[in-house]
C-alpha cells in the first residue's frame, strides 16, 4: 500500500464518521442535559445554545485518551501488520456499522450508548476478519469496557445519592433553606470548577507537551483557581440570588460583577390595562404571524423544517403514566428550588463537557487510525496521538447531531426514570460528569448513558420510596444497551465480510 492510496476509503471513512458523531450527539444529548430540560432550568433551545461549546470543547481538550483506547484497545493490532488496508477498511466499515445503528435507534427513541455501539462494531469487525482470536477479550481490552458498563452507573448513582443526601438535609428540609443554599452554592461552584480544571490542566493539550506538571501542584493550582471563583460566587452571585429571588428585585445577569454597588431596583408595577393592551397586542400579533407564515420565504421555511426539533415539548409533565412516580417524589421550598435553577445551568455544562471529552472517542478513534493509514501507508500504534482536527471534526458532528436531532432522546426520557426537580437535577448531572470526567482522563471509556441513568435512579431512591423510580424505563434502558453491542457488531461484520469477501473481479 503507498500513501494517499485507496482515497475512496478515506472519504466514505469521514462521512460515516460524521454520521456516527451526529447519531452520538442525537441519542446521548439527553445523558448532559435531559435532567435539566426535564426539570425546567433550561428550554431545550437553551440547552442546545449551551452544549455547542461544552461539547465541543470537552471533544477537543480531553478527548485524546479515550480516542486511544477505542481505537486500539479492542483489536489487536498485530494481526493486521503488512494489511493497513484491511484495517483501513475494517475500521471504515465499523464506524458505518455503529452510525446506522445509532442513528436508527434515535429515530426509534432508544436510548443506547454510542459506547456499546462502537464497540460491538470494531468487535463484529475484528471477528469476521480473523475470528474470535483477533479481538483483545481480556483485561485491558472488552473486559476493562464491559466492567465500566456495570461499574459506571454504579458508582455515578453513589456519588449524586451522596451530593444530594447532604443537600437535602443541609439545605432542603432545613427550616431557612433558602438561606442554607445561599451559603452552599460557593462550595458546589469550587467542587464543579475543582474537579473539571484538575482533568484539564492534567491531561494537558492534545499532542506534545501537554500533561507535564507534576500532579500536586496541579491539584493546588486547581483548588486556588476553584478557591477564587467561590469566594466571587459568595460576594457577587449568591448576593444577585438573593436580591432577585428573595427581595424580587429587577435584575439581569450583568448586573452580578456590580450588585454590592448596586442600589434597590424594584420591579416595575403592572397596570390592569396595560395587562389588557399587551394581550390584545399579542393577539394581533399572532393574527400577522399567522397571515404571514403563507409568504415565508423558502429559506425562512427551510430554516424552520431543519430547527424544528429545537422548539419540541420533551418534559412529560402531563403524563397520567407517570403521574404516581411524580406524586412520591418529596417536594421541597419553590424558591430554594429556584435557588437551584441557577447552579444547575453550572452542573449541565460540567456534564456536557464531560461528554464531550468522553464519547468524542467513539467516532474519532476508528477514524483517526482511518486518516493515519490513508496519510503514511502504517498501521498506527495504540497510544498514537489523535490530530486536533479530528477531535474537533468529531466535535462539529456531535452538536449538529444535538441541535438537529436530539429532541427525540430528550422526549424519552424527560421525568421518565424519576420526578426531577432542580437540586435533584444538579446533584445527578455533578455526579455524573464527577464520574466521566474521570473516567476519560483514567482512558475509560465508560457511557454517560449508564452514568446518567444511574444517577437519577440513585436520586430518585434517596425519596426512601423504591417506588419513586420508574423501573420498567429503567429495564427498557438496559434491554436496549444489551441489543446494542450484537446489532452493531453484526452490521459492522457483515459491511466488512461484503467487501472484503467478495469475489474477485475474472478477467476472460
Amino acid at each position: 500500500m503507498l500513501p494517499h492510496q485507496y482515497t475512496h476509503i478515506f472519504v466514505l471513512g469521514t462521512i460515516f464518521a460524521f454520521c456516527d458523531a451526529f447519531g452520538i450527539g442525537a441519542n446521548d444529548v439527553a445523558n448532559s442535559f435531559a435532567t435539566s430540560v426535564s426539570s425546567g432550568t433550561l428550554s431545550l433551545k437553551q440547552a442546545c445554545l449551551i452544549a455547542v461549546f461544552t461539547e465541543f470543547l470537552g471533544a477537543l481538550l480531553l478527548g485524546s485518551n479515550t480516542a486511544e483506547t477505542i481505537r486500539g484497545g479492542i483489536v489487536k493490532l498485530e494481526y493486521f501488520n503488512g494489511r493497513p488496508d484491511l484495517l483501513m477498511l475494517g475500521m471504515m466499515t465499523s464506524i458505518a456499522g455503529s452510525a446506522a445503528w445509532v442513528i436508527f435507534a434515535t429515530s426509534q427513541g432508544w436510548p443506547i450508548s454510542s459506547t456499546h455501539s462502537i464497540t460491538g462494531a470494531v468487535l463484529g469487525m475484528g471477528v469476521a476478519a480473523f475470528g474470535k482470536d483477533a479481538v483483545t477479550w481480556k483485561w485491558p481490552g472488552v473486559a476493562r469496557i464491559v466492567t465500566s458498563w456495570f461499574t459506571s452507573p454504579v458508582i455515578a448513582a453513589v456519588v449524586a445519592s451522596i451530593l444530594f443526601l447532604t443537600t437535602k438535609y443541609t439545605v432542603l428540609r432545613s427550616e431557612n433553606s433558602f438561606r442554607r443554599g445561599l451559603i452552599a452554592i460557593p462550595f458546589y461552584f469550587f467542587l464543579a470548577f475543582f474537579v473539571n480544571l484538575l482533568f484539564i490542566i492534567t491531561n494537558g493539550t492534545p499532542g506534545k507537551g501537554g500533561g507535564k506538571l507534576p500532579f500536586g501542584k496541579v491539584a493546588w493550582i486547581s483548588a486556588l483557581a476553584s478557591l477564587g471563583i467561590a469566594i466571587y460566587s459568595y460576594v457577587f452571585y449568591s448576593k444577585w440570588l438573593e436580591r432577585k429571588i428573595l427581595n424580587n428585585e429587577n435584575l439581569r445577569w450583568y448586573h452580578i460583577p456590580v450588585i454590592p454597588f448596586l442600589g434597590h431596583r424594584p420591579m416595575p408595577e403592572v397596570v390592569a390595562g396595560d395587562v389588557e393592551n399587551q394581550k390584545a397586542q399579542e393577539e394581533g400579533d399572532l393574527e400577522i404571524a399567522e397571515q404571514g407564515s403563507a409568504k415565508k420565504s423558502i429559506f425562512k421555511k427551510a430554516k424552520d423544517k431543519l430547527f424544528h426539533g429545537v422548539n419540541k415539548d420533551v418534559r412529560n409533565l402531563n403524563n397520567e403514566k407517570l403521574t404516581d412516580i411524580h406524586d412520591r417524589a418529596e417536594k421541597y421550598d419553590d424558591e430554594t428550588e429556584r435557588l437551584f435553577n441557577f447552579i444547575q445551568v453550572l452542573s449541565a455544562c460540567t456534564a456536557s463537557f464531560a461528554h464531550g471529552s468522553n464519547d468524542v472517542a467513539n467516532a474519532v478513534g476508528p477514524y483517526a487510525s482511518i486518516f493515519e493509514i490513508w496519510n503514511n501507508a502504517e498501521i498506527p500504534g495504540a497510544k498514537s496521538p489523535v490530530p486536533i482536527w479530528v477531535l474537533a471534526f468529531g466535535g462539529f458532528g456531535i452538536d449538529c447531531g444535538l441541535v438537529l436531532y436530539g429532541y427525540h432522546i430528550m422526549r424519552a426520557l424527560g421525568n421518565n426514570i424519576t420526578y426531577t426537580t432542580p437540586s435533584r437535577g444538579f446533584c445527578a448531572e455533578l455526579g455524573t460528569s464527577l464520574t466521566v470526567v474521570g473516567a476519560s482522563k483514567l482512558g475509560l471509556p465508560v457511557s454517560t448513558t449508564h452514568c446518567i441513568t444511574g444517577a437519577m435512579a440513585g436520586v430518585g431512591l434517596c425519596n426512601g420510596d423504591i417506588h419513586a423510580v420508574n423501573w420498567k424505563m429503567y429495564a427498557y434502558c438496559f434491554f436496549s444497551w444489551i441489543m446494542t453491542l450484537p446489532a452493531a457488531g453484526l452490521l459492522s461484520g457483515l459491511f466488512f465480510a461484503l467487501i472484503a469477501y467478495s469475489p474477485e473481479k475474472v478477467h476472460v
